[in-house]
């Protein structure tokens, strides 16, 4: 049975002063630059176009990131932005009832969830990210090392001491102690969650016989915690704990993350690069397969990657909405706020430990949207 955590992940909401229409593509875009004579004449333009705030609400993952990106966004483009962090469950709600303009999620919907919105929806990916296995052991001074079937036996209640032989072999260098496995997990509605089973399901066959994959998983074992805040808080409290939460969260925390052995037998840590590594060898496999067709759909798991660099529990993670259901004065300004975040905003994203789309990907994504515009317009 799971103990709900104390540690309640609050909603969180992000407001950022100052909005009005995008109003010209074109305009608005060049006005985003040094403040030159042309970005003066773009801001009085803008202003005179039709007031028009966006609200979006959905994964806590993101959250810190997208605060950042629609802080520093709002006095350049004067558009206000809201957005409540609440679960990767409650971004999809958010588009099936048409209760905000756009939602945030680590999980793509599913084709039933989008037949439901009645019309187009679009799963724009805005950055990469990577779920940790983290851990309280006082006495361990380096990361610990764990594979693909420790961490399913971990998470499946089989392994109860830290000083089990198989951690051990693993980690030989370094002296386990015998105290007891305290395995903490998610019970709300979470991406995170969805990313990790995703991953367990990948790598162990009596993983998906005995739980299996989904946003909300009938853990066999562990104590609840609400959140990525309410996993680090139990962690932190807990010797002997072990929990799985996004990466971002745990630096936040100052959480140990543990090398996780990849695809190609590597221990590798859930570092930028790494990360990276993971999207770009699984958009590379998903060119070489399809060579001329369509061009990929961004509804993809990163989990256990090939390549010897990959770090293998990663995702994207999605803003969606359907450009038909937000008309297109919201449509345009989403749109031109995604290209300057793709874009100007990746030096945010790096800086905050977030990982920046592959370059080709980026590109794709952005020619995708110029697309949608176009199609608006005629």
């Amino acid at each position: 049975m799971l103990r709900t955590s104390r540690f309640l992940l609050a909603a969180l909401t992000v407001i950022c002063a100052g909005c009005t229409d995008a109003g010209p593509r074109g305009a608005t875009r060049s006005r985003l630059g040094s403040g030159d004579s042309a970005t003066d004449s773009a801001q009085q333009a803008f202003a005179a176009s039709t007031h028009v705030d966006l609200t979006g609400g959905g994964a806590s993952f993101p959250y810190p990131l997208y605060a950042r990106w629609f802080n520093e966004y709002a006095p350049i483009a004067r558009v206000r932005i809201n957005y409540r962090a609440e679960s990767s469950g409650e971004g999809i709600r958010h588009v099936i009832n048409r209760s905000a303009d756009f939602g945030a999620t680590d999980v793509p919907m599913s084709d039933a969830q989008m037949r439901r919105v009645g019309a187009q929806v679009l799963h724009i990916p805005t950055a990469v990210g990577a779920v940790g296995i983290t851990y309280n052991l006082p006495t361990i001074a380096r990361p610990l090392r764990l594979s693909p079937a420790v961490i399913a036996d971990l998470f499946l209640g089989r392994i109860g001491r830290w000083n089990d032989p198989r951690l051990q072999a693993l980690n030989p260098d370094v002296k386990l102690p015998s105290d007891s496995v305290v395995v903490v997990v998610r019970d709300d509605d979470s991406g995170t969650s969805y990313i990790f089973s995703d991953y367990l399901s990948a790598v162990s066959a009596d993983w998906v016989r005995i739980a299996g994959r989904g946003s909300t998983v009938d853990w066999p074992v562990g104590r609840g915690a609400h959140g990525n805040e309410g996993v680090a808080g139990e962690v932190k409290q807990t010797v002997g704990a072990v929990g799985y939460l996004e990466t971002v969260y745990g630096r936040q925390n100052r959480l140990p993350l543990a090398h996780v052995q990849n695809r190609a037998g590597r221990f590798v840590s859930p570092m930028p690069f790494e990360v990276a590594s993971a999207a770009s060898a699984t958009l590379e496999g998903l060119s070489r397969d399809r060579a001329a067709a369509a061009p990929p759909d961004y509804r993809l798991s990163l989990v256990d990657a090939p390549g010897a660099q990959s770090y293998p529990i990663a995702s994207f993670t999605w803003i969606v909405f359907s450009p038909t259901v937000l008309g297109n004065p919201r449509t345009r300004q989403l749109v031109d706020f995604l290209h300057w975040a793709l874009r100007d905003g990746s030096t945010i994203t790096s800086t905050m430990g977030y990982v920046t789309l592959p370059a080709a990907a980026t590109e794709d994504v952005l020619r995708r949207l110029d697309g949608l515009l176009d199609n608006s317009e005629r």
